[in-house]
């Protein structure tokens, strides 16, 4: 059998639908693993990326952060974390969240940066607080970068949230791990192609969300 022939038997199969086990419980649970993972990176990453990008201030710093946090690899953190704090859903939620904030914090920083100085010098000019300047000149001009830091992190961390059944959790991972386990590769095929699936649909999400936030003006200047 080839990859195409294991994937339809996979999904071919009634009982793969249905229960605890089943293909809408295992997505429900990799979507909330990531969901909480790239929400609580983006409360890190996101305040200090903007703040620090408006005052122009901390860059070399967030650089060295990010190649840090980068470097750090992910199942050997989760073994470590585990190992630190036992059962449970933190040592997962670490690396995905180590994972996630690198690109977040970055792209904020840039995002903010690269916003054209003479509508900030005009809105300082007017009087108007540097509260309102980051949020009412720079934010939407520098949404699009922004976004795609966002995507960036979301995308890893939903190709990296399988690392949750290493630990015993659920998800996608736990079709690739017990299939392996039981040398049953429909399910290795299945897991994997449902991983793949929701990265893209990831994508069709964020594109989504910026036809919706980023203003027409903004796109075609981008």
């Amino acid at each position: 059998m080839n990859v195409f022939d294991f994937a339809h038997a996979f999904f071919g199969d009634g009982a793969h639908w249905h229960g605890q086990d089943g293909i809408p419980t295992r997505v429900g649970e990799h979507i909330l693993y990531s969901l909480e993972a790239v929400g609580i990176a983006a409360v890190i990453g996101l305040p200090v990326g903007l703040v620090t990008g408006h005052h122009g201030r901390g860059g070399n710093a967030l650089a060295s952060i990010a190649t840090a946090a980068r470097a750090l690899p992910t199942f050997g953190l989760l073994v470590l974390m585990f190992t630190w704090f036992g059962f449970g859903l933190l040592p997962v939620m670490i690396p995905l969240v180590a994972l996630a904030v690198p690109p977040i914090l970055v792209t904020s920083y840039e995002a903010v940066r690269s916003v054209d100085p003479p509508p900030v010098d005009a809105a300082r000019g007017m009087g108007m607080p540097e509260a309102r300047i980051l949020f009412q000149v720079e934010l939407p001009v520098a949404l699009p970068l922004i976004l795609s830091g966002l995507r960036t992190a979301a995308i890893q961390v939903v190709s990296t949230a399988t690392i949750a059944a290493y630990v015993s959790f659920g998800g996608l991972g736990r079709y690739i791990i017990d299939g392996l386990a039981q040398r049953d590769y429909e399910k290795v095929v299945g897991g994997a192609t449902l991983v793949v699936g929701m990265a893209l649909a990831t994508l069709g999400v964020f594109w989504a969300v910026s036809r919706i936030a980023v203003s027409p003006g903004v796109r075609r200047s981008g």
